[in-house]
């Protein structure tokens, strides 16, 4: 076993037994790699990575290329998960040098940290022009000791571009045209034959999804919605979509939504859920509500943790194949089913004797079949002659069959690790989902988690820890981990009402402002001030995968200047907004999570104040019927019946005190831009006071 045996981590884990001496980040390391004059291989990747998977079985556990690592070499993992920081900073480097980037991310550095070498999967021997792990140690090792000057300047210069490239320029405050503009870029991006944005591979970016939803709304765009609905159907229905146990995989490999890469990832569902409710929210169509519901199936019972947390991943890979968990043949479905149930279920999946999965190791298809659907379900019962709630009928009984079949197989890895800002995502999609569906257990479970975070992620000082596993909590918490949780908290709010939330919200947005906001430009950096210097010290906007903490921190900002009425959250929201408003405006589509908080910022705002007993039915009529509706930009607020409590919610809520109750009854004052109406205690004045029709 390596240094790397009483990790936290599950993928440093993965590689502790490796012929390579892997160490984990940290300053002996990196005594070690001065003491002994040699360069440093950094290796990041994460456990459900497919890719490091097969670098690890042709290169780590190699013995030659491990001999030849361990002379050259000081040999570093990281989870990127585990640390996005230094991810962050040497996948820069990477795409700044080639042009690309992924995982694994293979790079080389001096013992100060600077980087000389950068590239992702590497094989072992040199192929198609490509530099092998074995000619690629022996190259360095040469370079070294014979041209070290060589690799010092070559350093020296890419730290030095790095740190120029992490600088921004800031610019004027942005206004509504940029918002036209990324609608205008993703309608040229968006694919009229399969939907989605893009070629292959394709991805689900929902926060694109999220951000159309709202240009649709205040824009009065219909072609924004269309791209969105035709988006969200041809996902379910293909093969990114597991038909069988529910949730979604990783991203499509092709531009048709079939052939999945295999990994479910935590964000990814709460993420793609919350699009999926604010479609039901925008249309009422029950299809959007019913993949949602699927979705927290999925997590419930595969994904959750006897203490509240949400475990992290499943790999892509089982018995050392991608897929292979996920794939049916025609012969198993007719051995599993009865005749007619198996034909039904080949007509509907489109199960064939050839298949459509081709096997990676030799590109041949084995008779193997991704599950999808090509039709939707009223033509697929009008081809059985049946209805459709038979038709749900029969598909749910070969459904369940396959299912328990599956649960004999050998399941892929699940990476049991749980991450603060992955759950503070799965908390604000919960409470999304209690509220559009009027569904208490989802709400139970998203207060449960954050019950979770709050007792077991937090430091002695009260500050966000990022990773919980087996008992042990650690890794000082960054940006995302204190949005994404504020994110939640502001959801799960609006569901329970209960001030006890606002009062932990306003205690993590104090830390966060306190230990990540730049007040001298503006904007939120990476890691605390008191976190390990890197080389260099970053502000993350760009929305990939996981939409940027500076992006939920924006939206965040903006919620606490309409809940509390202080004006300075709007002058920090502002002054985010300028700076970095040029980044915004040469690719406005790689930051639409940003673009949604700057459509709160800019367009129409509600704020909801009800006044009085929460527990009555007309209350409860009244914020089921909100929660059914697509209204982004609102706030509902709550002056508890209580005198104490809503004294000390006044310290936070400083208008709070001025609302008063009609007559002794509950009573709602609903206020559009910070123009208030009159109060009312009718449901039917609130719906027309904020524009819902009845559908």
């Amino acid at each position: 076993m390596n240094h790397l045996k009483d990790s936290l981590s599950p993928y440093l884990i993965q590689h502790a037994s490796n012929p390579v001496e892997w160490w984990p980040w940290c300053e002996e390391a990196f005594r070690k790699a001065r003491d002994e004059d040699k360069p440093v291989f950094l290796s990041i990747g994460y456990s459900t990575c497919h890719w490091c998977h097969v670098m690890e079985r042709e290169s780590f556990e190699d013995p030659e290329v491990a001999r030849l690592m361990n002379e050259t070499f000081i040999s570093i993992k990281v989870d990127r998960e585990e640390r996005p920081d230094i991810d962050s900073v040497y996948m820069a480097v990477c795409q700044m040098i080639t042009g690309g980037g992924g995982w694994p991310l293979s790079i080389i550095m001096t013992a100060d940290k600077k980087p000389f070498f950068a590239g992702t999967y590497l094989s072992k021997h040199s192929v198609y022009g490509r530099i092998g792990m074995i000619d690629l140690s022996l190259r360095i090792r040469e370079i070294w000791h014979n041209n070290r000057n060589e690799l010092l300047q070559s350093a020296k210069d890419i730290t030095g571009h790095l740190q120029r490239s992490v600088t921004f320029t800031g610019g004027l405050q942005p206004g509504l045209e940029i918002l036209d503009d990324a609608f205008a870029r993703l309608q040229e991006l968006f694919d009229v034959t399969y939907a989605g944005f893009g070629g292959a591979p394709k991805f689900p970016t929902p926060h694109n999804l999220r951000f159309l939803l709202r240009y649709w709304k205040h824009a009065k765009n219909s072609t924004a919605l269309e791209m969105v609905e035709r988006t969200l159907r041809n996902m379910r229905l293909g093969g990114i979509y597991d038909h069988i146990g529910y949730g979604f995989h990783r991203y499509s490999t092709d531009s048709v939504w079939l052939v999945p890469h295999f990994e479910k990832m935590l964000y990814d569902q709460a993420l793609i859920a919350m699009a999926y409710i604010e479609a039901y929210q925008a249309t009422g169509d029950l299809f959007y509500k019913k993949t949602a519901c699927e979705i927290f199936s999925y997590l419930l019972k595969d994904m959750r943790s006897s203490e509240g947390g949400f475990y992290s991943a499943e790999d892509a890979d089982s018995e050392g194949e991608e897929g292979r968990f996920y794939l049916f043949t025609k012969r198993e479905i007719e051995q599993l089913l009865s005749p007619s149930d198996a034909a039904f279920a080949m007509a509907v999946f489109n199960v064939t004797d050839e298949g459509n999965f081709r096997v990676e190791a030799t590109g041949q298809k084995n008779g193997s079949n991704i599950l999808h659907i090509t039709d939707s379900e009223e033509k697929l019962a009008r081809r059985f002659g049946i209805t459709q709630n038979q038709f749900q009928t029969n598909l749910e009984k070969v459904r369940k069959v396959l299912f328990q079949a599956r649960q004999k197989r050998v399941p892929p890895f699940k990476d049991d690790k749980i991450l603060t800002d992955w759950n503070g995502l799965i908390i604000a999609a919960l409470a999304k989902a209690a509220k559009a569906f009027n569904e208490p257990v989802y709400a139970q479970t998203a207060k449960e988690t954050l019950d979770f975070i709050l007792k077991h992620l937090r430091n002695k000082d009260g500050r966000l820890l990022h990773l919980f596993r087996k008992g042990r909590a650690g890794i000082t918490a960054q940006i995302d981990d204190y949005a994404f949780v504020i994110w939640g908290i502001f959801e799960l709010y609006e569901y329970f009402l209960d001030p006890q939330l606002l009062f932990n919200l306003f205690d993590l947005h104090n830390d966060l402002i306190n230990h990540f906001w730049d007040d001298k430009n503006g904007g939120f950096y990476l890691t605390a001030f008191d976190a390990e210097n890197l080389i260099v010290k970053t502000k993350e906007i760009y929305d990939g995968a996981v939409p940027s903490g500076n992006s939920v921190a924006f939206a965040n900002l903006i919620r606490m200047a309409v809940l509390t009425g202080d004006a300075s959250y709007y002058e920090k929201a502002s002054k985010m907004a300028a700076f970095f408003q040029s980044e915004l405006s040469k690719m406005p589509v790689g930051y639409t999570e940003f673009l949604s908080g700057l459509d709160y910022l800019l367009r129409e705002q509600y704020e909801i104040i009800i006044v009085g007993d929460i527990n009555k039915e007309q209350v409860e009529s009244v914020l089921r019927t909100i929660g059914k509706y697509f209204i982004p930009n609102k706030m509902i607020i709550h002056k508890p019946v209580d005198a104490k409590m809503s004294e000390q919610l006044e310290k936070i809520v400083q208008y709070i005190g001025l609302y008063k109750s009609n007559d002794g009854n509950t009573t709602f004052y609903v206020c559009k831009d910070k123009q208030c109406a009159a109060p009312t205690d009718k449901i039917d004045d609130v719906m027309e006071l904020l524009g819902i029709l009845p559908r």
